[in-house]
This record gives C-alpha cells, structure tokens and sequence, in this order.
C-alpha cells in the first residue's frame, strides 16, 4: 500500500494530504500530495547518497505529521527498515533498545533533539527524555534545525539519483514495547505484514476520496491517503480538537477513549463513523458517542503485533449480555484460537514476523484470556492481572465491563495485600463528570450482587490514574491508590 500511496501523490498532485487545524478549529492545509511526493523523493535521495539501503536500519524520532510519513515512504523505498523512538520510554530503555537496532542513522526533528539536549530540564517535567542522540549513531535533522542540532539530513548534497524502489520482502519497521533495559523487546513487522494490516484497515474503514479523515497514527494516514482521503491530524487541546470536529465534519475519526471521554465532557458532536481501540472502550463509552451524533461507533481490538485483529459496532456491544468484554469476530485473513490455559492466540498475514534477536513464529500470545462465542472474541482479562482471593483465580477483565453502568468513566478491580498474605478484591470506579454518586452506587448494586463470588471486597469513588502514550488505565497505580485510601479509611 506504501508503493500504491506514492503513485495516489503523484497522480494527484495539487490535493491537500495532511490538514492541521488552527486554534478556532478552521481547516488548514499543512502539506499537499506534491508536497509530500516531494519531501518523500529528497528524503529518499539524500538517505541513498548516505548508504542507506536493503538491509540498513533508521532511527526515527520525528513528530507525527508530513515530514515523519515521508521519511516512511523513503525507508521504504530503499528496502531498509524504521526503527520508532518513543521519547516517553526514558533515556535508559531507549539506549538499550537502540543498542540491540543498531540504527546506521538516526533521523530526528529539532524537537526531538531539544529534548535531549538543552531543553531536557523542561521536557522532564513534561515526562520525556531522550538520551544524547549521537550515543545511538550519525544523526540528522528533518526539518527546520535549532542552535546545537545534527546537520540536515540533505546538508552538503546538492543533487542526487533516486534510486528503483526494492522489490519482495523484509524488514519493515521496529515497534519497541515492554522488556527491561537489560532485555528490551521489540516486535518486527516486514513489508508484507505492514501492508496486510493496511489493506485491512482500508477494508474496515472503508475511506472515501476526497472527504477527510481524523486521525494522527501511520496505519490511518497511510490506507486513507492512498484511497485519496486528506488526513487531519488531531489537536492536542480538547476545545480546539471540539472544534476541529465541528469544522471538519469527518468521514471517519479514530481516537482514542480518553479522547472521547475528555470530548464528551467538553460537549463535544461527532458524525461519520467514530472508531477507538489502544485502550479498552466500554459499551457504555461507544453508546454515549453515538448519541453524541455519530452515525456509527466502533472498538478496534488491535495489538502492536497485529493491527487490527477484530472489532465490534456499538449496536453488537451493548446488546451483549455474557460476562466478559466483547471485542467482535476476527477481522479478515486473521485466525483466533485459545490454548490450554485460555489465553487467546491469534495469527495472520498482518501478524508480526518476530520480536527482534529471536526467530519467527506463526502465533501471537496476546496475554489475554478468552473464550471464543461462536465466531466473536470475548476477552476476559490479561493472565498477568489475576487477582487470588481466597484460593480462587480472579480475572477481572470478567467482570469489568459489567460495571460500566450509566454515569461510569473507566472501572477496574484489582488486588491489594491483604494482612492473612491474601489479597482483597477492590472496585474503583470513576465516575462521569457530573454524576451524582450516591445515585451511582444504587446503580452499582445489582452488577455487583451478580458477580457472586467474584464480588469486591471494597468499592472505591475514584479517579484512576492512566500511563503510556495511549493513557490506558494502570492497574498498578490504581492498587497503590485503593491500597492508600482503604488504609485511610481504616485510620479514620
């Protein structure tokens, strides 16, 4: 799909790509298809006449938006694969993961480098950090360069040969997730796998030509922009991303629940077609946007090593009654099993070849337990999540959902040491801005008598707190939390 973007660009040269919004919420063009045919051509050339090719790696710390799609276009034109820096992983993680990609350049915007460089003060407080650039290999800058950055990644080449684009197969793209600073993991997609998750995003979403699309990830600008569609990429403030919906009036949006929890509350009107996944998306969340105006609201079950693997409308969502998160039937090409102990494993075209430094495998764990309701997929909660109380096995993915009652923003159950060596079973719950809580209790009461022996040993009125780029509920964070104020309300 990479190859069918850059003849789509060329063809239609004078259409806007990649649209920004200014703080009103009015429409602006930030790079037309010639811009970004173009930009991606010198990206190409300048990146060839440095010896990148077939078999080179690219460290890529570029800000979503026109210069970081086409420095993807050049890498893969070239054969060569991208390796993401993720400036929330911290300085520590990040040099160890580089050591085990051993980038042959390092492509980064000023930002990037202020980050780890003189504006590394003030970007900790923001909770970013980046190890000095050059300890990871040659560096480069994309775009307008600071005082104290890398030459320009075209510095000193005055004109250059593009060369034939790499046919076949290989290494793609690096996405690196969890592991330690001593052993990083990283998933490995090759070109094949990138472009069978693409092609099915395109057939999911179904993008028109020349009506707009919201969303700021490569696997929406890359399937959208090939079927013609511009891609605006969303505001980072709530009140400009309101208006910029207003404005925009999308085909399609994809955001995230914090998004569209933070949206909701700000008064917030959609249309098109709503879609969400990095963190779960409730029934009660997918309902609420659909009032909110939206002709359609979908949840994407998605993981790094296979995006996307199943999705689900709000309509089947609510009309669930099982215990467990319905998250849909297998998207197509995708095949969804579960093994002895019931976690869910899945396989595709679109699945990862390998976690980097190891050897191919035809299946991925996801870490979650499942069943599989004829042909839907109902996850039950991550194995690693399991409460013990009492000699049983809690997962409270099971039960979650249930609690997502009218007036409920997120809810978890998690374990907190109990004095006997224990653990005790508590429900926090965030209410919705505005919710009357004593209200919400009593609406609490019969999913809570339904959960039988699973039923919580606490019920906490909550904010809980979120982490990661995507700000998914941490289930750590939120133990601390329950086991702070249970011991505050022992004292008291």
């Amino acid at each position: 799909m990479l190859d069918t973007l850059a003849h789509t660009l060329r063809r239609h040269p004078d259409r806007p790509a990649v649209l920004g919004t200014t703080r009103t919420g009015a429409v602006r063009t930030k790079a037309t298809c010639r811009d970004l045919a173009d930009l991606a051509d010198r990206y190409t050339a300048t990146l060839h006449a440095r010896g990148v090719g077939r078999g080179s790696t690219v460290g890529v710390a570029v800000r979503p938006g026109p210069r970081a799609l086409a420095v993807m276009l050049a890498v893969h034109r070239l054969g060569a694969r991208a390796a993401v820096l993720d400036p929330g992983a911290g300085p520590d993680v990040l040099r160890a993961r580089l050591a085990l990609a051993r980038p042959d350049v390092v492509l980064a915007d000023a930002t990037a480098q202020a980050v780890a460089g003189w504006a590394r003060p003030v970007a900790r407080r923001a909770r970013l950090a980046l190890p000095d650039l050059a300890e990871l290999g040659p560096v480069a800058t994309i775009g307008p360069r600071l005082p104290g950055c890398a030459p320009a990644l075209d510095a000193g080449v005055r004109a250059a040969v593009l060369p034939r684009p790499v046919d076949g197969d290989g290494d793609a793209v690096i996405v690196f997730t969890s592991g330690t600073t001593s052993r990083p993991r990283a998933v490995v997609h090759t070109r094949s796998s990138l472009a069978a998750g693409m092609a099915t995003v395109a057939e999911l979403v179904r993008p028109a030509a020349g009506r707009p699309v919201l969303g700021g990830t490569f696997f929406v600008l890359v399937p959208s922009l090939a079927s013609g569609a511009p891609v605006a990429l969303p505001a980072r403030s709530i009140p400009v991303l309101r208006r910029q919906l207003r404005h925009l009036a999308p085909q399609a949006a994809y955001l995230t629940p914090p998004q569209l929890r933070k949206l909701l509350a700000d008064g917030a009107r959609f249309g098109g077609r709503v879609w969400t996944g990095s963190a779960p998306a409730s029934a009660e969340l997918l309902t609420r946007v659909k009032r909110a105006g939206a002709d359609e609201a979908w949840g994407v079950y998605a993981l790094t090593e296979l995006f996307p693997a199943a999705a689900v409308e709000q309509a089947d969502k609510a009309a669930f009654t099982g215990e467990g998160d319905l998250v849909g039937a297998p998207l197509p090409g995708v095949t969804a099993k579960t093994d002895a102990s019931g976690e869910l494993l899945l396989s595709g075209p679109a699945a990862r070849d390998r976690y980097l430094g190891k050897e191919p495998e035809p299946w991925v764990s996801t870490g979650d337990r499942a069943r599989l309701d004829g042909t839907r997929i109902v996850l039950e909660g991550r194995r690693k999540d399991m409460v013990l109380r009492h000699a049983e096995n809690i997962y409270p993915g099971l039960y979650e959902p249930a609690l997502h009652v009218p007036g409920v923003e997120l809810a978890l159950l998690v374990g907190i040491p109990a004095d006997d060596g224990d653990e005790r079973l508590v429900a926090v719950v965030q209410p919705g801005p505005g919710t009357d809580r004593d209200a919400l209790r009593s609406a609490l009461d019969g999913p809570l008598e339904r959960m039988g022996a699973a039923r919580p040993d606490a019920v906490l009125l909550a904010d809980i707190p979120l982490s990661g780029r995507s700000l998914k509920p941490d289930r750590a964070a939120t133990a601390r939390l329950a086991a702070r104020r249970l011991a505050e309300r022992s004292r008291g």
